[in-house]
Parts: structure tokens; C-alpha cells; sequence
């Protein structure tokens, strides 16, 4: 058990998390033909738009309401009706998501009946799905925006069961993705479930939607990949359901009480003990043995923990990031016989409770680096943020979770599974190596060996006194 430290500072210096909005707005660009819509000023959603650009490197398709001084004080209901108005009316999308910031929530915007204005006074956008989700950027972090937004969108768009629905396709599985996974994540894990003879349906599903591929067709002004939103009415003709992040266990609960499908959860899908729990299960619900390609991986992994273990054995690490995210990277180094010295997260939740480490901080980056300093880390885990702090503590740091902007391709880097563990391990060496020597042998050096030609011995070798030379008290 870890002992949780509440945040004891007026301002953050040198921020660590990104806000409810973000989370819920990539949780919005994970369906086909959807937008977010921020309740909020203009500059709400540019700083939004420039962490998703800098990021994935891509377009991404993001709306405002646009406050200003006058609809912050007089009300801003207008701005909402007639947001949703011109988008339904020139873009055409299939899901609008109306996502509050601080401004309008310290204003206090009823958005869920401004959306109800929508649809009384536009009724021919009706077969548009719309949701409003409450994510004030003053409250919690990327990760409970994201799962917000995920609760919202299952219980007004997934149908109630009517009763010995589950099952009646065999072959699918539900998968409720976490914010900490990866393009690259997802991609790996539709490829583990389809090795099994399962049919994976993600929500949401970055991987084919912010995976940075070009297209044939012209710009979009919405998402163009993704969860079909049709697919939504499918999820309770599932076998069974896979929950990947305990941030989203409150959304598995809304799914299971609508749909009747069981599910399976799993905190992480980072390491050996709890890859083998998703194989376990996806091996139950097929009724299929474990392929021998995954059977491979696994060895791969085992192979890999043992070429590590010298570097990352004892290893001091500090980390930064989400529960989710922190969780995962802290049971990561834990399994490898590594400590986790320095944990700081962007919002709270009870997992951290769990956490294989003494204490985890509420707080921002400069916390981090103190907490690292004083602990005397090794080696620093955190988005593209923290890099500065890695330099000013001379450490190496291996660069994960959001934002990624100085790292081309980060978004897709791949960290679970057997294969993204083992290479996430390799990565994790390969840092202590370079810049440690962590628990290496030191180089021997014999003083017999010639020196190079033209320097001279110091002394004829035959005329040293061998007690001189400690080498040769053994011999």
C-alpha cells in the first residue's frame, strides 16, 4: 500500500497534466465521423488543438462555442444551440460531443438541456447522436475526461438489453480502451484478440483513426476512421467484454448493466504476470488454446527480462503521469526487480492506493524532479514535459504518455503485450547503459597489456617487486 500526498501548493510550476477537455476530446476522436465541441472561450480549444497537432502530427478536428466577455456573463446557451446548428448543418458528422472547460462550468452551463434546446428546435438532425459531457479543466486530469466521456456516450448510445441478447455473436469481443494506450497499443491488441479467432470492436479505437495514415479523400472536418457509432448498438451481441485501464470501470459497469455481457479487467497490459491474465481470458472466451505465435512472444519476453535484469535490477526510477499510466509503468518495474523512488500523479484515484512504491505525490513536474532529486533516481519516466527536469537532474528519460512532441512517432510506439513489454525493456536498458553503466563490470586492465608504440613503460617489468601489485597477492 502506497500513502497518497494531496497536493499542499497554491500553483503549478511546470505542469504535469493535461485537462478533462483534452481527455474527453480524444476520447471523441476515437469514433468515425465525430467532432468535439468546447464549451468555451476560443482559446480553450486552440491550446487543445496545438497539444493534439503537436502530438499525433495530424489535422484534428476540434469546434468551439466561442465565449466571450458578454456570453460569459449574460449566458452562452445561444452559442451552444447554434454551434450544434452550423455543425450538424456543414459537416454532417455521425457523433458531436458538447464538452464543458472551466469557463463554462464556473458559469454554470446546464449544456445537457441545451442540447435538449438542440433537438426541440432542429429536429431534422435528430439521427445525429449528441452528447454532453461535464469536464471542467479545474477538476481531475486527461484520464477522467476521457472516462467521462465514455460513460456518457454508453449510456445514452448503447440500447438497454432485452434480455438473452449476450452471445449471439460468438466471435465478438468489446474492448473499453484506456486513454494511456497507444495507436500503436491498439493495433497490437486487435492483432493478439484476432490470433484467437475473436473480433475485437474497440471503444474507442484511435489505432484507425489517429494512426497517421494518408487517405485518398479530400480534408475532413470530422474523424475519418474509428468506432462506427452504429457498432454501439452491437456491444450487447458481444461474448464478452475486455476493460483495459481502471479508469474506465465505471464506464464497464454503465456497459454491463445495459448490455448484460460479462467482462474481464485488467489495470495494465504492461509486463509478463498481466499479459498472461489477458491470455488466460481470451483463451476462456474463444475456447481456443494460446497460439503458438503469442506462446513465442512470451519466451521472447522471459529472454528479455533475463538480459535486463543486470541494468534494471535495482533500478531507482522516478515517474510521472496518470493513475493509469503510473500504475502500469510502476508494476512494470516492480516485476523487474526495480523501485520506484519518486511517483507523481495528475489526479488522483484509488489504484495509486496500490502502488508498489512507499509514496505517490499529487502534483506537477517540479515536484517530480525534488522527489527525484532527493531520492537520488536513476532514470526518469514522463511525457515530453518532464524532459527539461531530466536534463537539469543529468538523467536519461524514457519518454511516454501525453504529450509527445519532441519524439516523431510516439504516438504509435507500442508498450503492451508480450512484444511491447520485452522492447519497452530493451528500451529501459538500453537508457541505463548509455548513460550509467548501471552494474556493469568495471573494465580490467592488465599491467602487462603493451602500451601503444612509443611510450614507454614507467619501469623495466622484470625489476618491480611483485608485492608491489596487489593483482598478483593471489596468484
Amino acid at each position: 500500500m502506497s500513502e497518497v500526498i494531496r497536493r499542499n501548493k497554491a500553483l503549478s510550476v511546470n505542469p504535469l497534466k493535461a485537462s478533462q477537455p483534452v481527455g474527453a476530446a480524444l476520447a471523441t476522436l476515437g469514433f468515425d465521423r465525430a467532432i468535439p465541441m468546447l464549451h468555451g472561450s476560443q482559446g480553450c480549444t486552440a491550446f487543445a488543438k496545438v497539444y493534439f497537432v503537436r502530438h499525433f502530427r495530424e489535422p484534428i478536428p476540434l469546434q468551439t462555442t466561442a465565449m466571450d466577455q458578454t456570453s460569459s456573463i449574460m449566458g452562452a446557451d445561444d452559442n451552444v444551440i447554434e454551434g450544434l446548428h452550423t455543425i450538424a448543418e456543414k459537416s454532417a458528422p455521425a457523433l458531436i460531443t458538447v464538452l464543458t472547460t472551466g469557463l463554462s462550468e464556473t458559469q454554470g452551463s446546464d449544456v445537457k438541456r441545451c442540447v435538449k434546446e438542440f433537438r426541440a428546435k432542429y429536429p431534422a438532425y435528430n439521427h445525429i447522436a449528441v452528447v454532453a459531457v461535464n469536464t471542467p479543466d479545474f477538476f481531475g486530469c486527461l484520464e477522467t475526461g476521457y472516462a467521462a466521456t465514455l460513460v456518457e456516450i454508453i449510456d445514452e448510445l448503447v440500447p438497454a438489453a432485452t434480455g438473452g441478447k449476450p452471445g449471439t455473436r460468438p466471435r465478438q469481443v468489446n474492448v473499453l480502451a484506456g486513454s494511456f494506450l497507444t495507436p500503436g497499443d491498439l493495433e497490437h491488441l486487435r492483432d493478439v484478440i484476432e490470433w484467437f479467432g475473436l473480433q475485437p470492436v474497440f471503444v474507442p479505437d484511435v489505432s484507425d483513426s489517429l494512426d497517421g495514415h494518408l487517405t485518398d479523400g479530400e480534408y475532413s472536418p470530422v474523424t475519418v476512421g474509428g468506432t462506427a457509432v452504429a457498432a454501439l448498438a452491437t456491444l450487447g451481441d458481444a461474448a464478452a467484454t475486455l476493460v483495459i485501464g481502471a479508469s474506465l470501470y465505471k464506464a464497464a459497469d454503465v456497459l454491463a448493466k445495459r448490455s448484460g455481457v460479462p467482462d474481464h479487467r485488467f489495470d495494465h497490459l504492461y509486463g509478463l504476470h498481466a499479459n498472461d491474465a489477458l491470455m488466460t481470458a481470451l483463451a476462456a472466451i474463444s475456447g481456443n488454446p494460446v497460439p503458438a505465435r503469442v506462446e513465442r512472444q512470451r519466451a521472447q519476453l522471459q529472454d528479455a527480462m533475463v538480459d535486463t535484469h543486470f541494468m534494471l535490477g535495482m533500478l531507482r526510477v522516478a515517474i510521472a503521469a496518470d493513475p493509469d499510466l503510473l500504475n502500469a509503468w510502476a508494476q512494470l518495474i516492480h516485476e523487474m526487480g526495480g523501485a520506484v523512488v519518486a511517483a507523481v500523479s495528475a489526479g488522483y484515484s484509488p489504484l495509486l492506493n496500490t502502488l508498489p512504491t512507499a509514496q505517490v505525490k499529487l502534483g506537477d513536474l517540479e515536484d517530480l524532479e525534488n522527489l527525484a532529486r532527493e531520492a537520488n533516481a536513476e532514470l526518469l519516466i514522463g511525457n515530453s514535459h518532464a524532459v527539461q527536469s531530466a536534463q537539469r537532474l543529468g538523467l536519461p528519460i524514457l519518454r511516454c504518455g501525453f504529450p509527445l512532441y519532441d519524439l516523431v512517432g510516439g504516438y504509435q510506439k507500442t508498450f503492451i503485450g508480450y512484444a511491447g513489454a520485452r522492447q519497452s525493456l530493451f528500451d529501459l536498458a538500453n537508457l541505463c547503459l548509455s548513460h550509467h553503466q548501471h552494474h556493469e563490470i568495471p573494465v580490467y586492465r592488465s599491467i602487462f597489456s603493451q602500451k601503444p608504440a612509443g611510450e614507454a613503460y614507467d619501469y623495466p617489468l622484470e625489476a618491480k617487486p611483485h608485492d608491489a601489485h596487489p593483482t598478483f597477492a593471489h596468484c
